[in-house]
């Protein structure tokens, strides 16, 4: 009877310990305070999701989001400089997030748990400039029913999509607006050279009905059957399709063109925000957030043995350009862009 009450004791004792530990957790989280301004690209239905956690973690600390597309942003970064309001940058590519650095806007800061994250997808210096979160890729969105009303074939590969029959059945974004514009002409110049590339896009603009300022906007004027074919994020494909709309997403065997979302810190002088923005930058590659990463785009910077989500394609990762240079990528990207332009900028869709 007596080792049944002694038992029972320890147990109670344990059960009181660990609540006490539990709450002394709870409350040093609950008690950090703070504001931050957070630029960001990540796509906007997915940043709710994501901040769950972090609201339920840090009730204290408020953090206000200025959120556009990939290209916006760089662009906004790079002409606000060391004015720039952001504390933290989110979500951004990291050849954006380079182009920062050459102009000495990060700071370096290794936030806990980066040791999981794969080398080639953060930094090599230490402390990091920038730690990744995801990768965003571009494939080949198609709306079969479309394409079988005009009997027509699917595309499969990137040559595919010059051939004469899809002239003017196909959007894709602008480079300058969209990072996932980016990366598909980064990816097609380093691909097939500079000289080869240019051709390819010369022979592709023909059958282009417009370039979208957004990365997912061509995914989704396929699904609505508008424009049958879209270049476009793989994940705006996969929502497509997980929405009902009668797509198919194509991974081109030439390879994928992708980038790293990665996270870094804005160099201040004196911030008041910087502990508050440690906090997030912690945040942001923690388990819990990594996995809604994973579930939204099928692809982790670390290694895992998550469950790849429902209608993704199989062999995204296989298919990945391998010898894409995000360092290039950063370093030519005004120069690219002004080519670009000149040669192709008459189809861009209106500034809305």
């Amino acid at each position: 009877m007596k080792n049944h009450i002694l038992k029972l004791l320890v147990l109670v004792i344990s059960i009181m310990l660990l609540t006490a530990c539990g709450s002394d957790e709870a409350s040093g989280t609950a008690d950090k305070k703070g504001e931050i301004t957070v630029y960001t690209a990540i796509e906007e239905e997915l940043i709710p999701q994501y901040f769950k956690s972090f609201e339920e973690k840090y009730p204290n600390v408020k953090l206000n989001i200025v959120r556009d597309s990939t290209g916006v942003m760089t662009a906004k970064l790079l002409a606000e400089g060391k004015d720039t309001k952001a504390d933290v940058v989110w979500g951004l590519a990291a050849s954006s997030l380079l182009a920062l650095d050459g102009k000495d806007m990060l700071e370096g800061y290794t936030p806990k748990g980066s040791e999981k994250i794969l080398p080639q997808y953060k930094d090599a210096a230490q402390p990091e400039k920038w730690v990744g979160n995801t990768a965003f890729m571009t494939g080949i969105v198609v709306n079969k029913a479309e394409l079988e009303k005009r009997n027509l074939p699917i595309p499969k590969t990137y040559e595919d999509l010059t051939k004469p029959e899809y002239k003017g059945m196909i959007v894709m974004p602008h480079p300058a607006s969209s990072g996932t514009g980016y990366l598909t002409v980064n990816a097609w110049l380093q691909m097939m050279g500079e000289n080869k590339g240019y051709d390819y896009m010369k022979k592709l603009h023909q059958n282009i009905g417009t370039y979208t300022h957004s990365g997912s906007k061509p995914a989704k004027l396929a699904g609505a059957g508008e424009y049958p074919i879209g270049i476009s994020l793989v994940y705006s494909g996969v929502t497509q399709k997980q929405d009902g709309a009668p797509v198919e997403i194509i991974l081109p065997k030439e390879g994928l063109g992708w980038d790293v979302e990665a996270n870094g810190l804005i160099a201040k002088d004196g911030s008041k925000n910087k502990e508050a923005a440690k906090l997030f930058l912690d945040w942001a590659i923690s388990d819990d957030v990594m996995k809604e990463y994973y579930d939204a785009n099928g692809f982790s910077t670390m290694k895992n043995e998550f469950e790849k989500p429902q209608a993704f394609p199989e062999g995204v990762e296989e298919n990945m350009y391998k010898e894409n240079d995000l360092m290039w990528a950063a370093e030519n990207r005004s120069k690219i862009l002004e080519t670009w332009e000149a040669k192709f900028g008459e189809k861009a869709e209106p500034e809305e």
